[in-house]
């Protein structure tokens, strides 16, 4: 993964995410300094404000925090499942960068969703159709890019449902028939099936037990090595963030507290927010 001012896949500036009707002082008076991210005059919510980062080819960037800290918003911006307030989003692949992808047309959003990025959520029936099979839900996806060949979308459905371990046999099988586990990797494996460069997981182990967010994880590091996908990983859990991503923002309150090298975070912690949280990890 070579780094140089010029060679980032996603650049987002000014990312912010208000509920209710803010007025001149909303952001002024929300934050972690204040310890809530409600606006005392308006009552208005501030979700997230300020977000600034820029995400590199192959990198996999950590977002961490406590509940209602803003991390789940700032992706499901991106991945236009909620509006934004404010802010830009540039993706290189998508008209060279040159228009912020936040706002385009709902159909434009859908080619960059379907052609260019993957999502895995918390929850899988969130990600997945559990009226389709485990097959027919990678199909959705594949068709949904433009892949209309029947014989070619079940051989990439059964590909990709090898590569993450859930058994070709149960290729005509519903979800509602698997594991948590399996939901995930079958939600994975409909992420990935158009190889986008930009993949975002939302809480992916939360509510497993925990030796199946080992294999979990275990296999998104292992996929994230084999195609070299940029990652955006949300979670609340430290031992997640430690091993699957190389840099790391801590957000608290809707603003970002702190961000640098995964290592350097976990080693030295310079916010207190992150030095809590580090502390609870010990």
């Amino acid at each position: 993964m070579s780094r140089t001012p010029d060679n980032w896949l996603l650049k987002v500036t000014g990312l912010t995410k208000i509920y209710g009707e803010p007025n001149e002082n909303t952001l002024a008076l929300t934050g972690p300094q204040f310890g809530s991210n409600i606006c005392p005059e308006t009552e208005s919510i501030v979700a997230c404000a300020d977000i600034n980062f820029e995400l590199y080819p192959g990198e996999v960037l950590g977002i961490v925090g406590e509940s209602g800290s803003g991390k789940s918003t700032v992706v499901k911006m991106l991945y236009f499942d909620i509006e934004k307030t404010y802010g830009e989003a540039l993706l290189k692949p998508y008209a060279n960068a040159g228009v912020n992808t936040l706002d385009e047309s709902n159909q434009k959003k859908r080619y960059i969703r379907n052609h260019l990025m993957g999502m895995v959520y918390q929850n899988p029936r969130d990600g997945l159709n559990f009226n389709f099979t485990s097959g027919g839900n990678i199909a959705e996806k594949l068709i949904m890019a433009g892949n209309y060949h029947v014989g070619g979308i079940r051989e990439r459905a059964s590909e990709l449902l090898v590569k993450t371990e859930v058994p070709v046999l149960r290729m005509d099988d519903r979800p509602s028939n698997f594991s948590g586990g399996m939901q995930q990797r079958v939600q994975i494996s409909k992420a990935i099936a158009n190889n986008p460069p930009l993949l975002f997981l939302d809480e992916v182990t939360t509510g497993l037990d925990v030796s199946v967010q080992a294999k979990v994880l275990d296999l998104i590091r292992e996929l994230q090595h084999e195609l070299g996908i940029a990652m955006i990983v949300v979670s609340h859990d430290l031992s997640v963030i430690r091993m699957l991503t190389d840099r790391t923002m801590v957000m608290k309150n809707g603003r970002i507290v702190e961000s640098g090298l995964t290592d350097q975070i976990l080693q030295d912690p310079q916010h207190a927010y992150s030095q809590l949280l580090v502390s609870s990890l010990l």
